[in-house]
């Protein structure tokens, strides 16, 4: 079985390339929330020019996606990232139903979880390609019960399908997501504590 690809080093590797080229692209964030974006923006800013992609039809229930919604503009406010847009696409819950149609019985990061993974990466390629933004990726890898591996899979290979560059990453390394921790604490972020969806929510019981 080879070794599993080290995302951090190949992160460390590109943004070292940019550095060296003095560039600063631009680059789609796909965002999930504000604990989430908080360290990976903290992580970012300094090496891309920055917009934020809040896509996530596997949010449940309506009240919940909007709330975290909030708390992503507040917190890009209130940390001062004043040149960082949050975009935001209509809330279709269907979407994410359609999708994972027959993996509704699935347990937690399985398959069902796959599934969710490509399509808000594949509607962050889409928008990417279309808005000009030549690089992409998602603030998902900061999480300590997501696959890195799977989400930097289909990261590449979308960012082939439709043209652009994966930021390849696992944000929770180097004390990420501890960091995420510290600056939720310190802007009294709100935590939630379930993935998001409605099967993930019926899993943990709240």
């Amino acid at each position: 079985m080879p070794n599993r690809i080290n995302y951090e080093k190949e992160m460390e590797k590109t943004l070292d390339a940019l550095a060296a080229a003095g560039e600063k692209p631009k680059l789609l964030l796909h965002a999930c929330c504000a604990p989430c974006s908080s360290a990976t923006l903290e992580r970012l800013a300094g090496h891309f020019d920055l917009t934020i992609l809040y896509y996530n039809p596997n949010i449940y229930p309506p009240e919940e996606y909007h709330r975290r919604e909030s708390e992503l503009e507040r917190f890009v406010k209130d940390a001062g990232y004043a040149g960082v847009a949050v975009i935001e696409l209509p809330y279709e819950p269907q979407e994410f139903y359609d999708a994972v149609k027959g993996l509704e019985e699935e347990p937690e990061r399985g398959a069902r979880c796959t599934v969710c993974y490509r399509l808000r990466l594949e509607r962050a390629a889409q928008y990417a390609a279309k808005h000009g933004f030549p690089w992409f990726t998602t603030t998902l890898s900061i999480s300590p019960v997501k696959d890195p591996v799977r989400l930097n899979t289909i990261g590449m290979e979308l960012a082939k399908q439709y043209g652009l560059h994966y930021l390849q990453s696992e944000f929770r390394k180097k004390d990420g997501y501890k960091r995420s921790l510290v600056l939720s604490a310190e802007y009294g972020l709100y935590r939630q504590d379930y993935c998001g969806c409605e099967f993930s929510k019926r899993a943990r019981g709240v």
